[in-house]
């Protein structure tokens, strides 16, 4: 009966796999033994991680077939229990990593919070509940919750109280005004998880919210942390958080650059910037643009003027109410509109699939801005394009450090591009 439930796989990679095995048991050199050599496992597919049964239905439903390379280093020493560090670049699926370890562990008998995730802004802590409500379909009995400011904090309590979930998604100062009024108990949990934790980190006040969160979990738990940009100051705070930590980092920085994406940018003058945009928004073929502006006043003024000349635009910025901004970022998501303005809001961790052009209307302030940004397009084996504004020469000079810092070259924008190198078949 069991066997029934398994999802249909096709056998197209069993040779693979078999072959890898082999190598694997080749490998094992004693040394390797002891730390479960699982960087030289190359697994044809996800079934290799040997995940439970339901996981491995939504898996297929979702689409996914080969896991990343982030995902190949992560998965196997995650679901082992195994404390991560990690560090790879936007877009190369590290939000499944904890979400699959942290289900692939689940007991979803017990009605008490397992797996608390924090994360610093709204958005992602939407977006990180929808990826477990994916990947936990088959589950029974395991319900997820999101709780952030900006909402009634009444709406959260009654929440925990009813729906009772074992996967919590949160941001700080809310899982803490939660956890202060008793709300909230962590002292049953197993996984803890900050994703994008160098902006956890970094600041003060959000730092200390997080450690009085983790004081409140128990002493014996896995802890995950993971971002696309790490300082080694940052990663030596993380390493406080945990024990014997698995660290993964893309090694060099220039292996930072995004495979697939195009990136040029347009020397132009302040006030040439809006007739180039129109022009560029009518020539290229695009599924969805993202547009970087760098203040709440300038997404709200360009988003008007593309509405007026009648471009299917929506705006995005912290200038918003909380429901507003949920409600915009889900309009977006499924494709009711197709180009949004953003201030740096947007500029982390969102994954919007069907993004396949980001343009700096403004230069970020700097080379890490810039790859958050791009990184919204040209995500996980697709293709995008990143076009780049210059007006000044502060522009030029951050155009300059990124080329430096991620060793790609940004050329200069030619005047045909070939559609078929950033849009996929």
């Amino acid at each position: 009966m069991a066997d029934e439930e398994l999802p249909d796989f096709d056998e197209q990679d069993e040779a693979g796999t078999t072959a890898t095995k082999k190598e694997q048991d080749d490998g094992k050199d004693g040394d390797d033994k002891k730390k479960g050599s699982y960087s030289a496992i190359h697994a044809s597919g996800f079934k290799d991680f040997l995940l439970k049964a339901e996981l491995l239905r939504a898996i297929v439903d979702c689409g996914f077939e080969h896991p990343s390379e982030v995902q190949h280093e992560c998965i196997p020493q995650a679901i082992l229990g195994t404390d991560i560090l990690c560090q790879a670049k936007s877009g190369m699926g590290k939000t499944a990593v904890f979400v699959l370890a942290c289900l692939q562990q689940m007991d979803a008998t017990s009605k008490d919070v397992k797996v608390m995730v924090v994360c610093h802004t709204r958005e992602l802590a939407y977006q990180i509940k929808h990826e477990f409500d994916r990947f936990a379909k088959y589950f029974t009995g395991l319900n997820c919750g999101v709780v952030y400011g900006g909402t009634p904090i009444q709406k959260d309590k009654e929440m925990l109280k009813e729906t009772q979930p074992q996967v919590l998604i949160g941001t700080p100062g809310r899982v803490l005004g939660l956890l202060r009024e008793k709300d909230l108990k962590l002292d049953k949990l197993t996984q803890f998880v900050l994703d994008e934790c160098d902006k956890c980190l970094e600041k003060l006040d959000m730092r200390k919210d997080i450690q009085q969160i983790f004081i409140e979990t128990p002493k014996k738990k896995q802890v995950m942390m993971f971002s696309a940009t790490m300082t080694p100051d940052i990663r030596a705070l993380c390493k406080k958080f945990m024990q014997n930590p698995h660290e993964i980092s893309v090694d060099e920085e220039s292996k930072l650059t995004l495979h697939g994406l195009l990136q040029y940018y347009v020397k132009l003058s302040e006030k040439e910037k809006n007739r180039k945009l129109n022009d560029l928004l009518d020539a290229l073929e695009f599924n969805q643009v993202v547009i970087f502006v760098k203040s709440v006043q300038r997404a709200i003024a360009l988003d008007k003027l593309l509405v007026e000349c009648s471009f299917p635009s929506i705006a995005i910025h912290s200038g918003l109410g909380q429901e507003d901004r949920i409600a915009r970022y889900k309009q977006f998501k499924e494709f009711q509109k197709r180009i949004m303005v953003s201030t740096d809001l947007f500029g982390r961790g969102i994954d919007i699939e069907r993004v396949n052009i980001v343009i700096n209307y403004d230069m970020p302030d700097d080379s890490d801005s810039y790859l958050h940004r791009v990184g919204r397009a040209g995500r996980f084996g697709t293709k995008g394009l990143a076009l780049t504004f210059v007006a000044t020469d502060e522009d030029a000079e951050v155009l300059k450090k990124v080329q430096e810092r991620f060793e790609v070259n940004v050329g200069e924008m030619p005047s045909q591009i070939d559609t078929t190198s950033y849009l996929n078949a």
